[in-house]
Formats: C-alpha cells, sequence, structure tokens
C-alpha cells in the first residue's frame, strides 16, 4: 500500500505555487462522466494524481477508469466504493461533484423529480462520503463538496435544486464537526456553467437566461483543485468575485438580495419569459393579474 500524504507531514511537502503536490494523491471523483467531472479527473491527472471515478453511466473516452455506481443505491454505493479504494490502495481526496437539476416550482408538491433531486444530490452524496470516511481518516484526507450558489441565494421554479444544495452545505457543516480532527471539508460553491445539468429546466419552459450570469467551467475547476490542494484549507469558496459578493449579500443581507431575485422574477414573467410554460403558471398569473 502506499504511504499517504497527511496535513502537516508529507502532503505539505511538494507545495508548488501555494499548492499541494498532487503526484501520488489518491483521489476518488463522482460524476465523474459529467461536465465538470471529466474536467476535474483530467487536471488532476495532468497534475499526477492517481484519480478514480464513480458515475451511473461511465463513457468510453473517460480521461480515467470510471465504475459505474448508482449513488442512489445503498448496496452498490459501499460496493464500488470499496473497489475504487482497493484500486488506489487508499483515500486522501474526495471530490464529491455528481448532482442534477431540473424545474421544481416550491408552490407545487413534491414529486418523482424533487426526490431524485434530493436523493441524488443529498444522498447520494452522504452515501459515498460515508463509505469514504473510514479510508480519508486513516489518510486524514480531504472533501471537496460541489455546492451552488443556490445553497444560500435561492431562484424561483428550482425548489429542489436549492433544497438539495442547501442541506448539503447543513450535512457538510455536521460532517466537519465529527472528523474535521483528521479530515479537512470544503464547499466550493459554482454560480451557472453552461452544461446539460440545466437542459430539463430549459425544456420545461423556465430557463436559466437572465436570472443568472454564467462563468466559465475552467475557473470552477480552478476553484475545486484550489480546495482540494491549496495549502490553507477553505471552508467556503465562492468560485468568482461576483459569486462572493452574492455569497456575502446572501448570508448577510438576505432581504436585499430576496427584493433582487424578486424583481428578476417579476420582470421576467411580465414579459413573457416564460411563454407557456406549465410549471410557472401560477407565478406569471400573481406577476400579471390586474388588483
Amino acid at each position: 500500500m502506499n504511504a499517504s500524504p497527511t496535513p502537516g507531514t508529507s502532503s505539505r511537502k511538494g507545495l508548488l505555487g501555494g499548492r499541494r503536490d498532487a503526484r501520488g494523491l489518491r483521489v476518488v471523483v463522482t460524476g465523474a462522466s459529467g461536465t465538470f467531472g471529466r474536467a476535474i479527473c483530467a487536471e488532476l491527472t495532468d497534475l499526477g494524481a492517481r484519480v478514480i471515478g464513480l458515475d451511473l453511466a461511465p463513457r468510453p473516452d473517460d480521461p480515467v477508469e470510471v465504475l459505474a455506481c448508482d449513488i442512489t443505491d445503498d448496496t452498490d454505493v459501499p460496493t464500488k466504493v470499496a473497489a475504487a479504494i482497493d484500486k488506489l490502495g487508499g483515500l486522501d481526496l474526495l471530490i464529491n461533484n455528481a448532482g442534477i437539476g431540473g424545474p421544481a416550482p416550491a408552490e407545487l408538491p413534491p414529486g418523482a423529480e424533487v426526490r431524485r433531486q434530493l436523493d441524488i444530490n443529498l444522498l447520494g452524496t452522504w452515501r459515498v462520503t460515508a463509505a469514504c470516511v473510514d479510508a480519508l481518516v486513516e489518510s486524514r484526507g480531504r472533501i471537496v463538496m460541489l455546492s451552488s450558489r443556490m445553497a444560500v441565494m435561492q431562484l424561483p421554479l428550482a425548489a429542489a435544486y436549492g433544497a438539495s444544495k442547501r442541506a448539503l452545505v447543513a450535512y457538510a457543516d455536521a460532517l466537519r464537526m465529527e472528523i474535521g480532527t483528521h479530515v479537512a471539508v470544503t464547499c466550493v460553491y459554482p454560480s451557472a456553467v453552461r452544461s446539460p445539468i440545466h437542459d430539463s429546466t430549459a425544456a420545461a419552459g423556465l430557463s436559466l437566461e437572465g436570472m443568472s450570469s454564467y462563468e466559465p467551467l475552467e475557473g470552477v475547476v480552478d476553484k475545486v483543485l484550489r480546495a482540494a490542494l491549496g495549502r490553507r484549507v477553505r471552508r467556503d469558496l465562492p468560485t468568482t468575485r461576483r459569486g462572493a459578493l452574492e455569497f456575502f449579500l446572501a448570508r448577510h443581507l438576505p432581504r436585499l438580495t430576496d427584493r433582487i431575485v424578486a424583481r428578476t422574477l417579476a420582470t421576467r414573467a411580465r414579459t413573457g419569459a416564460f411563454g407557456g410554460a406549465e410549471l410557472a403558471a401560477g407565478v406569471v398569473r400573481r406577476h400579471t393579474e390586474k388588483p
């Protein structure tokens, strides 16, 4: 078994440009065949890390070995995580990247779409992390959680995604309290990146266009690497300056951010941005009906 770098010892010796030397780090990445996952795996591999991915649908051209794993399955997760850790000879870094989005207005009863997002974004991450805890405690490793700006600043018509990401942060906070003596836990907060995660929302007529400013994928990957390899362990890490400002305002001036989002929603509803979207019918009606 390879010796594992540990905080304060060998993991600190290869710092380049304020980062730990990634060479030899044993890494598991969930959602490894998706837009974020492939980019993260490729970057870590280029830096010399040994990476194994987990994904429901691995692709033949994935940049690393990816094990087929359903993170909503209580049996499949520990089996595949154990296989990944065995192949790596231990575990130094877990990147919980797997996640999905989709339309889910808060005013409607929770259905299959809501349950699917909660099961993958929150409980799937919980399952994988629990299966990795012993190995990470042994190596004094790190966990990086891909959360979202919506964990602190909710956007309308996507309640399930925001709720799942806010709950993910609460889970990370609890985890940090329990294993933080041995394992660092960082939440990364991207805003919006153009990727297939938005396809189902756009198909339902609830596009994010006009509600969010998109950021480049490369910036998100860079922040994930900073969380994973940085000399300083960060608790929370927004991915852009604008994201950092939104994070601050949402945390400290929530009424202000509520007003900004509500005003933007009202404008979109009144100008026909939601077209005939059935899921937005209530919002449109309330913003366009005469008193």
